[in-house]
């Protein structure tokens, strides 16, 4: 029942002929020992001894008693640098995250020193090692993820190996062979059936939502999930005109093809029907073909008649709205618009303006306290030539034509500065509680 002691994972190399002095620690857990040469298979009791000696002696393995006292055997110890190159932060590690000042301090390690679970040649997730023997599938995790740093607003910054079970984490602690190794979590064994990511020295967090999609281009989905987005809500069907200008899926055929072009990759998806009608008559079919909420846009006219019709049918089924306000103030003011609302939950895309919405003081919605407020990519963060992309982008997006002086002036109506400028502030403060991307569009 003894094994190296050297760091999990790692190993003793013995060259032709050469001998060696090695210092060994009893194996953990329950102490059963399974596989190898099948010399022991099952506890490693000293009442075994002799069964076990004669399994060695009749497999002609060598062993050469010794009739005086084994040397003491030496400590392992690793130093903090070393022991974080193989499995990464343990407790009091800081981490600086990515190219910020902010430092996170691992608080606590549910991984065992000595008994970490490692994938590899030559490593631990090996049968009758960190792999259990004997274990069906019911009893075993599908994958786990080894030694990951955990950022989670419940767990804190802890260090862990966490189990996957089917498509969901069935747990977050030590995983391995209750066998061999000690302070396995229950339900966390890795067996026959269990397939590994390494998790050393990377960051799991929660994935993000990107609340303001506009579906343009499947491309968009690669990039969500290189940068860590799970989960995309927003509107569209492709580069239409529609789409590039509003995040709205109209039609009932819109939304089940939608569905149908991005069932095949690993996201959540949601999308938003139109939602600018004064007479909700065509909106219950979309929301039965799948629609997740309603999108109210000023380029489809996002009047105060269309803004509490299309509230009044969200609550009657209980979905949600999202709102693009009027940058021309055509049916009313920004105070108009919040009294149509009548104090029900509303998200107001890009709240500052600049992405649209009534001009030139819409960011007061982000005092109201039944608005969700946001901000989109395009004005975040405000520098040197934020302003000066801002009128091109719009011409594009809302199919603007520059031959004609009113369209400029509609689209340089949104663009303040000093509106950008506070939107910084606002976010510092919460104020502002979103950050979305208003990906390959403006509004």
């Amino acid at each position: 029942g003894m094994r190296l002691n050297v760091p999990a994972g790692s190993s003793v190399r013995f060259e032709p002929g050469e001998s060696k002095t090695v210092t060994l620690v009893e194996v953990g857990g329950k102490k059963v020992v399974r596989s190898g040469n099948n010399l022991v298979s099952g506890t490693a009791s000293a009442d075994r001894l002799p069964e076990v000696m004669k399994r060695i002696k009749a497999g002609g393995f060598g062993h050469a008693p010794t009739n005086s006292e084994p040397p003491k055997g030496t400590p392992l110890i690793l130093k903090r640098p070393e022991y974080a190159a193989m499995f990464g932060p343990t407790v009091g590690d800081r981490i600086k995250l990515g190219d910020t000042c902010l430092l996170a301090e691992v608080e606590k390690d549910f991984t065992v020193y000595g008994d970490e679970l490692k994938f590899g040649g030559g490593k631990v997730l090996r049968e009758g090692m960190g792999q259990a023997t004997g274990c069906n599938a019911d009893d075993a995790l599908d994958t786990v993820i080894t030694n990951a740093l955990i950022i989670d607003p419940i767990l804190g910054v802890v260090k862990a190996d966490i189990g996957i079970k089917g498509s969901r984490i069935v747990g977050i602690g030590k995983a391995g062979n209750p066998d061999c190794m000690d302070g396995v979590t229950p339900g966390m064994i890795t067996g026959v059936t269990t397939d590994s990511i390494a998790g050393e020295k990377l960051i799991v967090t929660a994935g993000a939502i990107d609340t303001h999609v506009h579906w343009i281009c499947p491309q968009i989905i690669e990039e969500a999930i290189a940068s860590g987005i799970t989960t995309l809500y927003g509107g569209g069907v492709g580069p239409s005109a529609g789409t590039t200008a509003t995040t709205c899926t109209p039609s009932p055929n819109h939304v089940e093809m939608m569905i149908k072009a991005t069932d095949g990759f690993p996201l959540n998806f949601g999308f938003s029907g139109k939602g600018n009608t004064s007479d909700s008559t065509g909106m219950l079919e979309v929301l039965e073909a799948g629609a997740s909420g309603y999108k109210l846009h000023e380029d489809w006219g996002t009047t105060p008649a269309a803004i509490d019709a299309c509230l009044s049918f969200c609550d009657e089924h209980d979905v949600q709205a999202t709102i693009h306000t009027d940058t021309l103030n055509e049916s009313g003011f920004v105070d108009d618009s919040l009294a149509a609302i009548k104090g029900r939950t509303i998200h107001t895309y890009h709240s500052e303006g600049a992405g649209g919405g009534h001009a030139p003081d819409i960011i007061k919605v982000c005092s109201e306290l039944n608005v969700i407020p946001s901000s989109t990519n395009p004005t975040r963060p405000f520098t040197v030539n934020t302003i000066d992309e801002h009128l091109d982008m719009l011409m594009v997006c809302h199919h603007l034509d520059d031959s004609i002086p009113e369209d400029v002036a509609f689209a340089e109506s949104r663009i303040r500065g000093e509106t950008i400028a506070a939107e910084d502030i606002l976010h510092d403060m919460g104020a502002i509680s979103i950050m979305s991307s208003d990906s390959q569009a403006m509004g």
